[in-house]
């Protein structure tokens, strides 16, 4: 009666559709300003747009039919789905338990009309598809000369003679929030001198450029740093002198972070750049991610950042794409048919990001031009010809010899506006080597452009000087795919350097700090949640005054210490070991603070009578279901108490759909039973606690209770002691076979027995069925079912066609458990055989 009713109500729904749908398009037609009478003649004009909107009517109508059918294939599929599944049993009050019907179904057929990208096909398909081009490549390695993973690149010196090289070079100082050292060694040690000495040296010369990508070094100078910085800051940001690239946190794993984190350590890096500099990135850059997700294009368009940069892609990719003049194109998503999610992508040529790696093709020549290495200083050029100072004397020389190498990179790419990374790992974090990289190369670019036959506009440039001068250049606004560019879909994994020193075990190191990390996203979300509902509804009830707001710091700190940990030397596992433990130690922290944030808002929602509210950071209302003693150990569970009186369970969905979930506890006693917060008896399963493979802990069980849990909500259990000294597992027998659930025989409240650890074998029987098991591996050996004299022997044995080795041909072996082997010879032997 209840379907025939959802059937009768869907068909109303779309007559009234369809009605509805008629009428906007008679009115349209009705009031359309280009439709009028003229005494009853029409002219020929008029008479063509009357025909136009004949046609546009019909095509609507068409479209409306399709829209209708649609709609009846669905509400047909959900009449066929309702009447197909068995619903639980909802047993009324006072028999064995009650476990409340779903008010929707769970599972919604979804047609394929009704989500655009599922339909494929109709977008513009991309010129580089990065499966087909790995399948293309021969990964063969061969020496390319002085660039070794490339080719010898040549040029035309009249080249540019009708159209100027514009090289911008870009100083920045790549600093890892961990790696060798710790987060707070590296920013003692060279961090805060590396910006302590950009904000002096930046204002000694309009004409210098700087960018920075690490907000949590940043957000942490910021804070021990004068207002007279602050404010420096402030303007050398606002004239284009320094820019925040990307803006994240940090500059995270593309491999092993969950987007969720991408995300969090994303937002969190642009909202202190929005409130304490008030400066939104517009470019991304990734120079040390050992490779490259298509997620992160995805994240940074939608972030409004219209270009990015990466580095660390596989040689033979760059050497490809370098040869067909592909390093520069627009990321597109695999899915997206409109163009929708592109983003302008720059891939960086040759090795590294360092000094000797991105001048040109030849490392010996560039390295001559990272000033930092001149003669006297702490690193040379392994390639034994140390770069000399710049005087009138040399700088002819010295520019040509630059100069060539920029021209050779230029001839890797499509326009004539060059990009050249200057700088390294914690670069310029002495005076000395500001001045000196400034200053010698300022004097290059005052050569360069003072000789207009050398073609050539040189200058220190940010990220986004480089990409809006391309963007001049090729006459289009940001954002906007470039003429002549190509479109690519896919990622660049996985990662090699040089020969075949793939960087894929980081995939897989340190996976308990990498399983940390997954638990207190959980926790994090779960946090912000509560904490958003309960400071909610204590402002409605007028009583934030005793709701502890000092948990929105614990908040922010966890989010930060989650962020930092999406590093890509963090979540990879990459770091020394103090450093891991050092992460370690900052997601305990986080953890433990995040839980209290759980209890102070579960409190506060749970209490019937919020008046009675009271916050004692020394004695909480409630207690977690788990501890860690410790950043390296495993999670213990708390175990529950029982007694006379109820102890309750508190259980939140932070997902937004309701959900029937298994609810494990741990409780000292088999004597249990379990209610719902109505006082209604709830399904569950009582089962052993295991040390080991074949350890027990005893005085110890498990009580898995199946409850539903509301969307983004709470629901409360309560725990009791047996007073008969029986376990009192008020259980609905059912049988699942193949997804179908089957009702078997509704039983009653019946009595537990807990037998001790023995090597003789065992049974357990109930009203229907008797299992034995062997007490030495614990296998399941016979069944039988009641009423029967013989049972059903289960065979533990698995038979193997083959020879016990390369001496023995006769023929098939039945393996026992303990490693005996029986010849076997059947009649009909199968004639699969595994050899």
């Amino acid at each position: 009666m209840k379907l025939k009713k959802q059937v009768t109500v869907c068909g109303a729904a779309i007559f009234c559709v369809a009605v509805f749908s008629l009428y906007l398009m008679l009115d349209r037609v009705q009031h359309d300003p280009t439709r009028h009478q003229s005494g009853g003649n029409f002219p020929r004009s008029q008479i063509s747009v009357l025909q136009n909107r004949i046609e546009q009517l019909e095509q609507l109508l068409e479209e409306n039919h399709e829209i209708i059918s649609h709609i009846k294939d669905s509400v047909l599929e959900l009449t066929a789905h309702a009447e197909g599944q068995p619903a639980l049993t909802h047993h009324p009050p006072n028999v064995s338990w009650v476990l409340p019907p779903e008010s929707r179904p769970s599972f919604l057929s979804v047609s394929p009309q009704d989500c655009q990208f599922a339909l494929g096909g109709k977008g513009q398909s991309p010129d580089l598809q990065m499966l087909a081009v790995y399948s293309l490549l021969p990964f063969d390695n061969q020496d390319g000369g002085v660039w070794k993973q490339g080719f010898d690149i040549t040029y035309e010196p009249n080249e540019w003679d009708t159209e100027p090289l514009q090289v911008f070079v870009v100083p920045h100082s790549h600093n890892d929030p961990g790696w060798i050292k710790t987060f707070d060694k590296y920013y003692y040690d060279q961090t805060q001198h590396i910006l302590n000495s950009m904000v002096l040296k930046m204002q000694e010369d309009p004409r210098r450029r700087f960018i920075w990508s690490e907000i949590s070094f940043f957000s942490k100078w910021w804070d021990n740093i004068s207002a007279q910085k602050r404010a420096a800051v402030r303007r050398l940001v606002g004239n284009g002198q320094l820019e925040m690239v990307t803006g994240g946190w940090v500059m995270p794993d593309e491999a092993n972070s969950h987007y969720f984190a991408m995300i969090d350590q994303l937002i969190e890096g642009h909202q202190w750049l929005e409130k304490n500099i008030g400066v939104t990135p517009r470019s991304g850059w990734a120079v040390d991610p050992f490779g490259y997700s298509s997620t992160m294009p995805y994240l940074l368009k939608r972030s409004n950042l219209t270009a990015m940069l990466i580095q660390r892609v596989h040689y033979a990719i760059k050497k490809h794409f370098a040869a067909t003049q592909n390093l520069e194109f627009m990321w597109r998503q695999t899915w997206d048919p409109d163009a929708s999610t592109d983003i302008f992508c720059h891939m960086m040529p040759f090795y590294s990001y360092d000094v000797p790696h991105t001048c040109g093709p030849d490392p010996k020549i560039c390295c001559q031009f990272d000033f930092k290495r001149l003669p006297g200083g702490r690193i040379n050029c392994p390639w034994k010809v140390p770069p000399r100072a710049i005087t009138d004397a040399n700088v002819a020389e010295r520019a040509q010899l630059l100069l060539d190498q920029y021209r050779k990179k230029s001839k890797l790419y499509r326009s004539k506006v060059l990009l050249v990374p200057l700088g390294d790992d914690f670069r310029y974090d002495k005076p000395q080597e500001w001045d000196a990289q400034f200053l010698n190369y300022q004097r290059i670019f005052d050569f360069l452009n003072s000789h207009p036959n050398l073609h050539v506009q040189a200058q220190f440039g940010t990220l986004s000087d480089y990409f809006d001068a391309l963007y001049k250049k090729v006459g289009i606004v940001p954002g906007m795919r470039p003429p002549g560019f190509p479109v690519l879909t896919g990622d660049f994994f996985s990662y090699a350097d040089r020969e075949d020193h793939y960087w894929t075990g980081y995939y897989t190191s340190r996976p308990f700090y990498k399983s940390m990390d997954r638990v207190l996203e959980a926790h994090l979300r779960g946090a912000e949640i509560l904490y958003s509902l309960a400071l909610a509804h204590a402002r409605r009830a007028g009583a934030d005054s005793r709701y502890p707001l000092s948990d929105y710091a614990l908040l922010s700190n966890a989010r930060r210490n989650l962020g930092l940990f999406q590093h890509h030397d963090a979540i990879t596992g990459t770091a020394k070991e103090a450093v891991a433990v050092d992460y370690g130690v900052r997601l305990l922290h986080s953890l433990t603070n995040l839980k209290r944030v759980i209890i102070n808002a579960a409190h506060y929602l749970v209490l019937g009578d919020k008046d009675m509210y009271h916050h004692d950071p020394a004695a909480p209302f409630l207690g977690m279901d788990d501890t860690r003693p410790s950043q390296d150990s495993l999670p213990e569970k708390t175990v529950v108490k029982l007694d006379t009186s109820p102890r309750f369970l508190v259980v939140f969905n932070p997902l937004e759909q309701e959900r029937l979930s298994i609810v494990p506890v741990l409780v000292d006693s088999p004597h249990v039973h379990v209610l719902s917060e109505e006082g209604q008896p709830l399904p569950f399963q009582l089962s052993a606690t295991w040390s080991s493979a074949t350890e027990v802990v005893p005085n110890i069980y498990q009580v898995s209770v199946l409850a539903r849990l509301p969307a983004l909500g709470l629901r409360v259990l309560q725990l009791h002691r047996s007073l008969d000294g029986h376990a009192t597992l008020r259980s609905s027998t059912r049988l699942y076979l193949h997804g179908q659930d089957l009702p078997v025989r509704k039983s009653e409240a019946m009595p537990l027995h807990v037998f001790p650890a023995a090597a003789a074998d065992f049974c357990l029987e109930n009203q229907q069925l008797q299992a034995c098991f062997s007490g030495r591996s614990g296998l399941l050996q016979s069944l039988r079912r009641a009423g029967e004299e013989q049972g059903h022997r289960v065979s533990s044995e698995f038979l193997i066609y083959g020879t016990r080795s390369s001496k023995d041909k006769s023929g098939a072996y039945l393996f026992l458990p303990d490693g005996e082997a029986k010849p076997y010879a059947p009649k009909n032997p199968p004639v699969v055989r595994v050899m």
